[in-house]
């Protein structure tokens, strides 16, 4: 059965922590929220989000993931790029070929952890600035989503996109989701573009 985890750091944009997780509950994706520090975490907008487990308890199981994800929000996205333990886990993980995918403010985390350098992204506007200081010869893109198949990274831009996010990262681990993608009405969305 597929995996994910959902990395939940406090100061997360929930929408982007949430959406994920819901669409890929729906799809039979094995999900777990990790909170980073600890079960519970509140979100940028005090929304207060109850994990399944948390960094310290899963540990090098994050490592048996088919693809880790990493929320944005500017909080959020701090916490995991200051985080060393969980760079530590991200790095092996790339090095080993598994999936990683990170939306909004949250490349930056990659940016640190080295996981951008030569690889295509995309993120919330202006955040590219930051990154390419971190990061240089990451290839920023202006897309919904990018996947760069050789770093083994899907990286969306922001809130209104994790949909799109959830469905990429989806497709790249092989799920079908044709069928949650119509009752969901995403195509819908699609077509009136308004």
């Amino acid at each position: 059965m597929t995996k994910v985890a959902v990395m939940i750091a406090p100061g997360c944009e929930e929408i982007e922590a949430l959406t994920p997780v819901d669409v890929f509950r729906r799809l039979g994706i094995e999900t777990t929220m990790v909170g980073l520090d600890d079960r519970q975490v509140m979100g940028a907008h005090q929304i207060a989000l109850t994990c399944d487990t948390s960094l310290a308890e899963v540990g090098e199981g994050l490592l048996g993931f088919d693809c880790v994800v990493f929320p944005g929000g500017s909080g959020g996205a701090k916490a995991l790029r200051d985080d060393d333990r969980l760079m530590r886990l991200m790095q092996r993980r790339q090095q080993a070929g598994e999936w990683n995918a990170a939306m909004c403010a949250a490349p930056i985390a990659f940016a640190r952890y080295g996981l951008l350098d030569g690889h295509d992204y995309t993120c919330f506007p202006g955040i590219e600035q930051t990154i390419t200081q971190v990061a240089p010869s990451g290839r920023f893109h202006e897309d919904i989503t990018v996947v760069d198949e050789k770093g083994k990274l899907i990286t969306s831009r922001g809130p209104a996109t994790a949909l799109a996010f959830a469905y990429c990262i989806a497709d790249a681990l092989g799920v079908d989701a044709a069928e949650v993608r119509r009752q969901m009405l995403y195509p819908y969305l699609l077509e009136n573009n308004h």
